[in-house]
Protein backbone atom coordinates (compact mmCIF):
# COMPACT_ATOMS: atom_id res chain seq x y z
CA UNK A 1 0.00 0.00 0.00
CA UNK A 2 1.56 3.67 -1.01
CA UNK A 3 -0.06 5.86 2.01
CA UNK A 4 0.12 9.37 0.00
CA UNK A 5 0.81 12.35 2.73
CA UNK A 6 0.22 16.06 1.42
CA UNK A 7 0.09 19.23 3.27
CA UNK A 8 -2.01 22.02 3.05
CA UNK A 9 0.73 24.68 3.50
CA UNK A 10 2.78 22.79 -0.08
CA UNK A 11 -0.45 22.07 -1.99
CA UNK A 12 -1.58 25.97 -1.49
CA UNK A 13 2.31 27.05 -2.42
CA UNK A 14 1.33 25.58 -5.46
CA UNK A 15 0.24 27.21 -9.18
CA UNK A 16 -3.14 26.28 -10.75
CA UNK A 17 -0.45 24.87 -13.73
CA UNK A 18 1.30 22.84 -11.05
CA UNK A 19 -1.43 21.24 -9.38
CA UNK A 20 -3.08 20.41 -13.21
CA UNK A 21 0.81 18.91 -14.10
CA UNK A 22 0.60 17.09 -10.54
CA UNK A 23 -3.30 15.54 -11.27
CA UNK A 24 -2.01 14.96 -15.01
CA UNK A 25 1.05 12.79 -13.89
CA UNK A 26 -1.14 10.64 -11.42
CA UNK A 27 -3.60 9.82 -14.22
CA UNK A 28 -0.72 9.00 -16.04
CA UNK A 29 1.00 6.70 -13.91
CA UNK A 30 -2.80 4.98 -13.08
CA UNK A 31 -3.32 4.18 -16.43
CA UNK A 32 0.68 2.89 -16.53
CA UNK A 33 -0.28 0.23 -13.61
CA UNK A 34 -3.38 -0.02 -14.47
CA UNK A 35 -1.66 -1.56 -17.85
CA UNK A 36 0.62 -4.35 -16.54
CA UNK A 37 -2.21 -5.39 -14.08
CA UNK A 38 0.06 -3.84 -11.18
CA UNK A 39 -3.40 -1.68 -9.70
CA UNK A 40 -5.60 -3.02 -7.61
CA UNK A 41 -7.42 0.14 -5.89
CA UNK A 42 -7.02 3.38 -4.45
CA UNK A 43 -8.52 6.82 -3.16
CA UNK A 44 -8.22 10.16 -2.13
CA UNK A 45 -9.39 11.29 1.30
CA UNK A 46 -11.01 14.09 2.52
CA UNK A 47 -9.32 17.23 4.17
CA UNK A 48 -8.76 16.24 7.52
CA UNK A 49 -10.80 18.97 9.00
CA UNK A 50 -13.82 16.19 7.98
CA UNK A 51 -12.53 13.60 9.79
CA UNK A 52 -14.14 11.99 12.99
CA UNK A 53 -12.23 10.54 15.66
CA UNK A 54 -13.36 7.31 17.73
CA UNK A 55 -12.13 6.02 21.40
CA UNK A 56 -13.68 3.72 23.22
CA UNK A 57 -13.47 4.23 26.73
CA UNK A 58 -14.72 2.12 29.84
CA UNK A 59 -16.92 0.64 27.07
CA UNK A 60 -18.28 3.93 25.56
CA UNK A 61 -17.53 5.27 22.29
CA UNK A 62 -16.10 9.12 22.17
CA UNK A 63 -16.03 10.70 19.27
CA UNK A 64 -13.88 13.89 18.25
CA UNK A 65 -14.18 16.41 15.35
CA UNK A 66 -10.92 17.15 13.09
CA UNK A 67 -8.14 15.39 12.90
CA UNK A 68 -6.72 12.90 15.78
CA UNK A 69 -3.69 15.30 16.28
CA UNK A 70 -2.19 18.93 15.53
CA UNK A 71 -0.55 17.71 11.99
CA UNK A 72 1.53 19.66 9.13
CA UNK A 73 0.82 16.45 7.09
CA UNK A 74 -1.52 14.69 6.58
CA UNK A 75 -2.70 11.08 5.27
CA UNK A 76 -4.34 12.36 1.69
CA UNK A 77 -4.95 9.14 0.05
CA UNK A 78 -3.53 5.44 -0.60
CA UNK A 79 -2.71 3.42 -3.63
CA UNK A 80 -2.61 -0.65 -3.47
CA UNK A 81 -0.70 -2.09 -5.92
CA UNK A 82 0.06 -5.90 -6.28
CA UNK A 83 3.76 -6.04 -7.84
CA UNK A 84 6.91 -8.45 -7.99
CA UNK A 85 9.12 -7.03 -5.26
CA UNK A 86 9.54 -4.38 -2.99
CA UNK A 87 11.81 -2.52 -5.50
CA UNK A 88 9.22 -1.99 -7.89
CA UNK A 89 6.79 -1.04 -5.48
CA UNK A 90 9.44 1.47 -4.04
CA UNK A 91 10.06 2.62 -7.59
CA UNK A 92 6.34 2.79 -8.37
CA UNK A 93 6.20 5.11 -5.02
CA UNK A 94 8.37 7.25 -6.41
CA UNK A 95 6.93 8.00 -8.93
CA UNK A 96 4.07 9.07 -7.44
CA UNK A 97 3.92 13.07 -7.48
CA UNK A 98 3.41 13.87 -3.99
CA UNK A 99 6.75 11.90 -3.13
CA UNK A 100 8.26 15.13 -4.41
CA UNK A 101 6.08 17.20 -2.18
CA UNK A 102 5.58 16.01 1.13
CA UNK A 103 6.21 11.87 1.14
CA UNK A 104 4.69 8.40 0.09
CA UNK A 105 5.13 5.74 2.76
CA UNK A 106 4.96 1.87 1.45
CA UNK A 107 3.80 -0.49 3.70
CA UNK A 108 2.75 -4.38 2.84
CA UNK A 109 -0.28 -5.47 3.76
CA UNK A 110 -0.58 -8.16 6.20
CA UNK A 111 -2.21 -11.38 5.30
CA UNK A 112 -5.11 -12.17 8.47
CA UNK A 113 -5.75 -15.68 8.61
CA UNK A 114 -8.72 -16.79 10.83
CA UNK A 115 -10.52 -13.67 9.59
CA UNK A 116 -13.28 -15.42 6.67
CA UNK A 117 -15.04 -13.15 5.38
Amino acid sequence: MMLIYSSPATWDALSQEERDQLERDHAELYRELVRSGEWVGGHALADPSRSIGVRVRGGVPITSDGPYAEIKEHLAGYDVVDCDSLERALEIAARIPDAALCGVEVRPIMEVTGMEM
